[in-house]
């Protein structure tokens, strides 16, 4: 048999653990440490990254301009039947999934803002690498609140797994 238990899962939570660290370092596609190394050495370090950034954001606009729209509704029906079967229906693996995809998908929606906003006013040199700064910082932000909500959810759920048993006990 297969545990749906997913909190109590050591797995669940290495992968939440991975899925943040690797959502953190990939800034709109690129790995941050090439960001750092354009701020220190500049030259080719920094047409490298501007090239690389310019890549990654037509990818992301195109695919968003394309297909957006049915993006935007798969994953509403997506996020919606995890939330209602998880948190309406008490499916536990449910909720551990829900606890995964919502907080990414504001992480795609803030992604797509910074591309726009880089392909608008056409970032380069220091100004591109201190957005892409800030926008780290801000899946960072993103990433530790939902890790303090997954835990102190996944807490509760544990805790409370056995509770109807003893609370609802006959005496006697």
């Amino acid at each position: 048999m297969i545990d749906l238990r997913s909190f109590s899962n050591l797995w669940f939570w290495i992968a939440l653990a991975v899925m943040w660290s690797t959502t953190s370092h990939w800034v709109l596609g690129v790995p941050y440490d090439m960001v750092m190394r354009a701020g220190r050495y500049g030259g080719q370090a920094e047409e490298d990254l501007e090239d690389v950034v310019r890549v990654n954001v037509n990818r992301l606009l195109y695919i968003a301009d394309v297909s957006g729209l049915w993006l935007m509704g798969l994953g509403s029906f997506i996020l919606t039947v995890l939330g209602l079967s998880g948190f309406l229906y008490d499916l536990q693996f449910m909720q551990a999934l829900f606890l995964l995809a919502f907080p990414m998908s504001i992480v795609w929606m803030l992604s797509m803002r910074t591309a726009r906003h880089i392909r608008a006013t056409g970032l380069s040199g220091a100004d591109l690498r201190r957005k892409l700064r800030l926008h780290r910082v801000m899946v960072q932000v993103i990433g530790m609140i939902s890790i303090f909500i997954t835990a102190m959810w996944g807490m509760f759920q544990i805790m409370t797994a056995n509770l109807p048993d003893i609370l609802f006990k006959p005496l006697g």
